[in-house]
């Protein structure tokens, strides 16, 4: 619905004549008109003409000048601090995406870090979800972490992140990917199919602590830690989102790896570990969940992710795809990393510890139940395993349902 404080039609007549003014070359009097449009916009309308604008051409057309106006700092200061209550979280998203495109110069820096730095409470949170949900690689890591050059500008956000944004209930859900969404590595109980298919019931499963909290904020706070090598370009990353849309996922958000950390499950437990810390301090308002499984040093980034002063991760949950003894397994668990060999496990650790409730413990149930029904299991004795390990889990779940609610295969 449009908002009735202004007139649209003249509002798309001033994005047309903006437009206009941004064809070519822009002199210093196009420069000037433009600044004088956007001033004298209303709130809500200046908003409107943001969201519509080209807002890369809009900062790549107007300039400052070794002699005479310095129209660029004046455009910055008027969007990023003098105007910027009277914009949405989208536009104030907008803006952050056209300025990190490209090289970030420090003026760039600067215009971002005041749009960060002049939102606050449930605002910032949204601001910097809204970023992170870029679509490709320019997330906030990136930028927090890859695409800004002052050190002492990132330390003030950081220190902004952690004093400014209003706590949250909520939970971000952070996964590894192979051996966890899907058998990929070292997992032999599944069959091999020329696309990995996810296992049964993991997409419920995180679908329901992404909402276990905020119900109406619907999906969105899934991310994969990988240890798949990212690099500067993105390139990596977009291999990895489109795997993950294919596979039901479009929502998630990846931190990717490196070379250097693939050698041993150690060095992949660091690098996981520090993935954690840093997406941490961009979110600090959030508790978390880690998902891993027991083929790549996840357990062992887990249990330092449970151990990490001021607390924060509240659950990490291993898929053991190596048949880890019971020994084993208790041990992992006074560390706070439990072992299961399903998901219907997971979300009865999960249900037990608080996180899901006893309606959305059976839904993963049943959820997986229906995957397990379609994994084309060629070999008998196989099939019979892991449908024993589900019956084994089914039971221990509907000892907590009534009657009527139970499930069976």
């Amino acid at each position: 619905m449009v908002p009735d404080d202004f007139d649209k039609t003249a509002a798309d007549e001033k994005i047309a004549t903006i437009e206009r003014l941004l064809a070519g070359h822009t002199d210093r009097s196009e420069e000037a008109r433009i600044l004088d449009l956007l001033r004298g916009a209303r709130p809500r309308e200046l908003d409107h003409l943001l969201g519509r604008l080209p807002l890369d051409r809009l900062f790549s057309g107007i300039d400052d000048r070794i002699v005479g106006p310095d129209n660029r700092t004046a455009l910055f200061r008027l969007l990023c601090e003098e105007r910027l209550s009277d914009l949405s979280i989208p536009t104030r998203a907008a803006l952050v995406f056209a300025l990190q495109r490209g090289r970030t110069g420090s003026a760039d820096e600067a215009a971002i870090g005041k749009i960060l730095l002049g939102t606050r409470g449930a605002e910032l949170t949204a601001l910097k979800n809204a970023i992170d949900d870029s679509g490709d690689h320019r997330d906030l890591q990136q930028l927090l972490y890859r695409d800004l050059d002052d050190d002492l500008l990132r330390e003030r956000l950081l220190e902004h992140f952690r004093i400014a944004a209003a706590p949250r209930a909520d939970l971000k859900v952070l996964s590894d990917i192979d051996d966890t969404l899907y058998p990929n590595w070292k997992d032999t109980r599944y069959p091999r199919t020329k696309e990995p298919r996810p296992y049964p019931g993991v997409r419920a499963f995180y679908n329901e602590l992404d909402l276990a909290f905020s119900p109406h904020d619907g999906l969105g706070d899934l991310t994969f830690l990988t240890a798949r090598p990212g690099d500067r370009a993105g390139f990596g990353e977009g291999i990895t989102r489109k795997h993950l849309t294919a596979r039901g996922l479009p929502y998630a958000k990846v931190l990717t790896g490196d070379f250097g950390h693939l050698a041993t499950h150690d060095l992949m437990a660091d690098k996981k570990y520090g993935s954690f810390i840093e997406y941490r301090k961009l979110f600090p308002e959030y508790t978390f969940v880690f998902c891993g499984d027991s083929g790549q040093g996840d357990a062992i980034a887990g249990a330092r992710m449970m151990e990490h002063p001021g607390g924060g991760m509240r659950a990490v949950f291993i898929h053991d795809v190596v048949n880890t003894n019971a020994e084993g397994r208790a041990a992992w668990r006074a560390k706070g990393v439990a072992f299961n060999d399903t998901y219907i496990g997971h979300a009865l650790d999960a249900h037990l510890a608080g996180l899901l409730s006893l309606a959305a413990l059976r839904r993963v149930a049943d959820s997986a139940l229906r995957d397990l029904r379609d994994v084309p299991f060629t070999d008998p004795a196989q099939r019979e395993a892991r449908w024993t390990e589900f019956r084994r889990d089914l039971e221990r779940v509907n000892v907590l349902l009534s009657e009527g609610e139970r499930l069976s295969l």
